[in-house]
């Protein structure tokens, strides 16, 4: 059965966005810092159809991240746009006209939508029945690859308390936030027994990979 990975970056005290989330600051007060050793990366341009970029230690993560991934789950926040019905005309969510996945991704969400096809092969599709029907869901569209969890804090904390993810990628910024949408809330002391594979320095980052036993 193709592997759950989650890949995200997070904070010195465990918070992957800022507080404040709103509308048009999706990632809260200082939370693009947590992202900022891989916007200058050639894989970060090269996503978004740029050319140029630097090459550090990053890029190999990077690029094993992207390896062998079908299908991606996301939450609403992360998709873009507040809580509540989508409205008449839908916003397209943060993404752009061409995402930078290539693939079907799975929205969590509690309200409706039919799916919404974007150029470049991406095509979001709207899960009203829990985070296992998405993984089910995102586990067929990925025809034996893996499914990868993108985000955010909410989501991944539900699946991670149901026992559904198989491997856990930190990219740890040496960054102090305070406060806003944290990682691990509300799990069981002792319920999450990882198994380090591998730990990698580079600018302003250090990647730790887990799997979960």
């Amino acid at each position: 059965m193709s592997k759950l990975a989650v890949n995200i970056a997070m904070s010195l005290d465990g918070y992957v966005a800022g507080p404040d989330q709103s509308v048009n600051d999706p990632l809260g007060v200082g939370g693009m810092e947590l992202h900022a050793w891989f916007h200058p990366l050639k894989e970060f341009r090269e996503m978004h159809g740029e050319q140029g970029g630097e090459t550090d230690a990053s890029s190999a993560v990077v690029n094993e991240r992207n390896e062998n991934v079908g299908a991606t789950i996301m939450g609403r926040k992360m998709f873009g746009g507040d809580a509540g019905p989508w409205g008449e005309d839908p916003w397209p969510g943060w993404w752009g006209q061409e995402p930078p996945f290539h693939h079907p991704v799975f929205v969590i969400t509690h309200h409706a939508r039919e799916p919404l096809q974007m150029n470049g092969g991406t095509t979001f599709h709207f899960v009203t029945d829990g985070i296992e029907p998405a993984l089910a869901q995102a586990r067929d569209a990925a025809r034996g690859q893996d499914v990868r969890l993108a985000g955010g804090a909410s989501v991944v904390n539900e699946y991670l308390a149901a026992g559904l993810v198989d491997e856990l990628d930190l990219s740890i910024v040496p960054l102090v936030m305070g406060g806003g949408e944290r990682l691990f809330a509300g799990l069981v002391p002792g319920d999450l027994k990882l198994t380090q594979l591998r730990a990698i320095e580079a600018p302003g980052v250090t990647h730790i990979k887990y799997r979960i036993r």
